[in-house]
Parts: C-alpha cells; structure tokens; sequence
C-alpha cells in the first residue's frame, strides 16, 4: 500500500495557520457545541436559486457548507440528490457556475469545501481546479470515491493553496484504513453514520457513535457525522457523541418539494435555525 502525501497538520493547519475550516470548528467547540454542516448542489433550482439557498444556510447557523459538483452518474448519492443533481445538469451547470456558487457563498463568511467525485477535478486538471478553487474563496474539497493512497497529488494541489483535503470512512472501515485516511484528512473527518447511499432517514444509525470513537484514536481533527440526519432531534443526537453533524438530503428535499425558488429558499433557512438549534441543544 502507497502512504499518500503528507496532508495538513492533526489540527488542521497549513505552515501554523488553522484552516478557516478548522477554526469554525474550533468556534464551534468554544461554544460547547457541535458544528452544522450543511450540503446543496450547485445549479438547483438554479444557479441563482442555489446561491440564496446556501446563503440562507450560512444566515440560519450553519458553520460549513458543502457545495456539490453535479456529475453525471451520482452512484453514492440517494434519490433526492440524484434527482436535484439531474434538474441542474439539464439546466446547464458547468464547473464555472460551481466555482461562482462557491465565490458568492463564501463571502457572505462561512467556510466553503466543494464535494466531488473525482472524475470532473481530474478533467479540469487537479492543479488548476485547487488554484481556481482557493482563488474563488473555496476552503477545501471532499471526494467520496478518492482513494487516499491515489491522491497524491490532489493532497499535493490542496496543500499548496491552502485547501483541506477531507475524506470519508465508514462503519466498514478496518483500524488500519481509518489509521490511512485520517493521516490525508484535513479540517474534519468525515464520518457515514450508515453503510449505503444518501439519504435523509428516520434513525441515525448506531454504529456512528462507536466509529466516531474509532476515528479518534488516530486524528485529532474534528470528526463530522453525516447519512441520514434530518431533524432538530437526530442533530441533537449526533451532536452529543460528535465534533459536526453533516445534513444534506433533507435540505435540498425542501428546495424540491417547495412551489417556488423563494419558498424554498425559506424553507431551507427554517430547516437550519432548527437544526442549528439541535446542535446547540445536544444532550451532555
């Protein structure tokens, strides 16, 4: 097995410098707290209507946002994802508008990363997607289906402009893998609570809490929980055992359900302030 290249620092750091990811995290934690991070693909509704979305997000208490590339065949992705991703590709999306989405986002002042599958980075060429990122205002990349030992020279690009590298583990994970790719990880690790697609559903599953304990043997990155939260209530649940709770499919449920762009703009700052609450609420 080929060890990938060194990522940032256990705390997240670039050359002594916390990661803006890292410090929202870090905000978060004074406060007692769990973060709020919070999922939508760029280009849905629209490219306009995705914008306000992820604003509204970052206005109603999320600490992070995670702006999705559409792509073609989403195999991880649920239903709900799938079918927002399909309706933005239709509409047009291109890298470009992703690349604005993020500009626009991050400077209303809330840490953006893009998550990807890799295919579309590995088209654009890997050192020029991480300079177009940083240079957006972008804070890092999170890639599900990016081996960490094959991305060395992603790890390379990301440390060069300052960006975080963040990769996925999950209840499946053997020690020695979670012991890989957290050595890659940058800002948080992120944590699937349950085996499969994404998807908002009723339980958290139980093998989260005993992963996110598994992951803290290695890093002393933040680890985020993501798969399945939807309520103020399963928020409240991750957030005890938790340094983040990751939410996805419920927001862009509620831009798909809504009658309009500006309905569902509202709905989804509804959604926040609740789970923003519940993650402030989270049981000692």
């Amino acid at each position: 097995m080929t060890e990938p290249s060194a990522g940032p620092g256990a705390g997240g750091e670039y050359d002594g410098r916390v990661s803006k990811v890292g410090a929202a995290f870090r905000r978060a934690a004074d406060d007692g707290r769990a973060a709020l991070i919070g999922y939508l693909p760029a280009g849905f509704p629209s490219v306009a209507g995705a914008v306000a979305a992820a604003i509204a997000l970052a206005e109603a208490g999320a600490d992070v946002i995670e702006v999705g590339l559409p792509y073609t065949d989403p195999l991880m992705d649920g239903p709900v994802i799938q079918e927002a991703v399909h309706r933005a590709l239709e509409g047009g999306v291109q890298v470009t508008d992703v690349l604005h989405t993020v500009e626009t986002v991050a400077a209303a002042g809330v840490p953006v990363l893009v998550m990807t599958y890799w295919n579309p980075v590995d088209h654009y060429g890997v050192g020029s997607f991480a300079r177009d990122l940083a240079g957006a205002g972008g804070s890092g990349l999170i890639t599900p289906d990016l081996p960490p030992e094959e991305a060395g020279p992603w790890l390379d690009a990301a440390a060069r402009h300052g960006l975080d590298p963040v990769f996925l583990v999950a209840p499946s994970s053997s020690d020695q893998r979670i012991k890989l790719i957290t050595s890659a990880c940058g800002g948080f690790v992120y944590a699937a609570s349950v085996m499969g697609i994404t998807g908002a559903r009723s339980s958290v599953g139980g093998a989260a809490e005993t992963l996110v304990e598994r992951v803290r043997q290695y890093t002393r990155l933040p680890v985020a929980v993501g798969l399945g939260v939807s309520t103020a209530a399963q928020a409240a649940e991750v957030a005890a055992f938790a340094d983040g709770v990751i939410v996805g499919s419920a927001f862009v449920q509620r831009l798909l359900s809504a009658p309009d762009e500006a309905a569902g703009v509202e709905s989804v700052r509804q959604l926040t302030a609740d789970l923003a609450a519940g993650v402030r609420g989270r049981a000692s």
